[in-house]
């Protein structure tokens, strides 16, 4: 069973999004082989992603359940320097380690290691990261590589590894953490009130 998990592991996008309801792509191939999730679950794939699991799997070709999401083009996180405040909350929820910055610092992206996982524009509390098409056109595996997904399946396995070796707790040990952010919130709506009213 592990062997054919990494069978269907090697024709996912690797994203790590979750869009398919399983916390990474691995937990995902697995439910496939045992027979707890259908092989319509990755957006990223798309069309021809659910095409090459089927081949795999003898399974029929489905549509893409539209419960997991949409296909699209292969998107790209930036962020908005101006309004970044250092709370470092995307940088932890990112699996492929692409967002780079430190507490109270602005926070950018290494393009080439973004999957476009979305995940860390929920974690921003001041909405200062928007996704940018980065493959024009192109979806699904016509918007990704093999390279792009080896890579990514890497970067995946060093965030894995390297958040091992971080204690329980991290740096939030700080006990005031959380009113320190809504403290760094509250000032970046404020300024950003302030600049609108001054256009």
């Amino acid at each position: 069973m592990a062997d054919w998990a990494a069978r269907v592991l090697a024709v996912l996008p690797q994203t790590q999004c979750r869009r398919c309801g399983f916390c990474d792509c691995q937990a995902y191939a697995h439910a496939i082989v045992d027979g707890s999730a259908g092989i319509n679950q990755c957006p990223p794939g798309g069309a021809q992603g659910i095409e090459r699991l089927a081949a795999l799997t003898a399974k029929a070709v489905v549509a893409l359940n539209p419960e997991n999401g949409s296909e699209g083009p292969r998107s790209v996180a930036f962020i908005d320097e101006a309004g970044c405040i250092g709370c470092t909350l995307c940088i932890k929820v990112c699996p492929t380690d692409a967002i780079i910055g430190s507490n109270k610092l602005m926070h950018t992206v290494i393009e080439a290691y973004c999957t476009g996982c979305e995940l860390c524009l929920p974690a921003c509390p001041v909405d200062c990261i928007e996704l940018e098409n980065a493959s024009g056109a192109a979806t699904g595996w016509n918007a990704w590589s093999a390279a792009q997904a080896a890579l990514a399946q890497q970067r995946y396995q060093f965030h894995l590894q390297r958040s091992e070796l971080i204690p329980a707790g991290g740096d939030a040990a700080t006990p005031d953490r959380g009113s320190v952010i809504a403290a760094a919130v509250q000032r970046a709506r404020a300024q950003r009130e302030a600049n609108t009213g001054s256009v």
